[in-house]
C-alpha cells in the first residue's frame, strides 16, 4: 500500500512540474488603412472586420494572434522575409497572387466600386475613359482600372489619400472594395455630402474573395488559419461581424 501510495505521489508531483502545452502563436499583419476591414481607431487600436475576424478564428482554431500593423507597399515582402506568419489585411484571390503564395478558405466576398463626385455624369467603369482614377497601389483597384484601359491611373499609398484627392478636384474618381466605398461614404460627413458611389461591378466574374495569404507551402500556418475560419462560419460568428462591421453602415 505505501508502493502505491508513493508512486501515486511521485506522478501527481510529475504532472505538476510539465507545463501545459503552450499554444502556437501567429503573428497576423495588416495595412490598417481600409476601413471598414482593418483599420485604426480613435484610440489607437487595429480594429475592423478582418481584425476581429482574426481574433475569432485564433479562438475557434486553438491558437494565439499577434496582430501586427503593416504599410501595404512592403506587406507581400514581410511576409516572404518572415517578419510575420501570414497577412488578413483585404487581400484578395487571385492566380498571379497564388505563383508566390497560399492561400486560406476564402472569408469575405467583395467587387469594385466607383466613387465620383455628387454631379458627375460617370455611371461605370467604362465612362472614365480619358479621365484620372485614383486607386490604392498594386490593389485589384488598381489592377481594373488598369484593364478598362484608356484611364489615366493615379496610385496612392492609402485608399484615405485617393479618396480626398477625389474630394479636393484632383483626379475625377477613384476605384476600390464597395465595402470600403461604402464606409468612406457613410462615416465622413464631408465625403457624405459631396461625393457618391457611381456603380458597382455585379457581374459574376468580377466578384473577389479575400483571403489569409501565407507562405508558399507553410502548411501547418494554413490549416490552423484555415481550422480557424472553419469554426468562425459554423458558429455564426461570421455573420455577427458582419452586421457589426458591414451592415451597420
Amino acid at each position: 500500500m505505501k508502493k502505491l501510495l508513493v508512486l501515486a505521489l511521485f506522478v501527481a508531483l510529475a504532472s505538476l512540474s510539465v507545463p501545459a502545452l503552450a499554444q502556437k502563436k501567429l503573428a497576423i499583419a495588416a495595412d490598417a488603412t481600409w476601413p471598414p476591414m482593418e483599420f485604426v481607431n480613435a484610440d489607437k487600436q487595429m480594429v475592423g472586420f478582418s481584425i476581429d475576424y482574426m481574433k475569432a478564428a485564433a479562438e475557434a482554431g486553438g491558437y494565439e494572434v499577434e496582430l501586427i500593423n503593416a504599410a501595404w507597399d512592403g506587406i507581400f515582402a514581410g511576409l516572404l522575409n518572415k517578419q510575420y506568419d501570414a497577412i488578413c489585411s483585404s487581400v484578395t484571390i487571385t492566380d498571379e497572387r497564388k505563383k508566390t503564395m497560399d492561400f486560406s478558405t476564402p472569408y469575405f466576398t467583395v467587387r469594385q466600386a466607383v466613387i465620383v463626385p455628387k454631379n458627375s455624369p460617370v455611371k461605370s467603369l467604362e465612362d472614365l475613359k480619358g479621365k484620372r482614377a485614383g486607386s490604392q497601389i498594386s490593389t485589384t483597384g488598381t489592377f481594373a482600372i488598369t484593364k478598362a484601359g484608356g484611364i489615366e491611373s493615379v496610385t496612392f499609398d492609402e485608399v484615405g489619400l485617393a479618396v480626398e484627392d477625389l474630394f479636393i478636384g484632383r483626379i475625377d474618381a477613384v476605384v476600390c472594395d464597395d465595402a470600403v466605398a461604402s464606409n468612406f461614404i457613410m462615416e465622413n460627413e464631408k465625403y457624405k455630402q459631396a461625393l457618391k458611389i457611381a456603380a458597382v461591378m455585379d457581374t459574376p466574374e468580377a466578384e473577389e474573395n479575400y483571403g489569409v495569404a501565407v507562405r508558399k507551402g507553410d502548411a501547418e500556418t494554413l490549416a490552423l488559419i484555415n481550422k480557424g475560419i472553419e469554426g468562425v462560419k459554423a458558429s455564426g460568428k461570421e455573420q455577427e461581424l458582419i452586421k457589426k462591421w458591414i451592415l451597420a453602415e
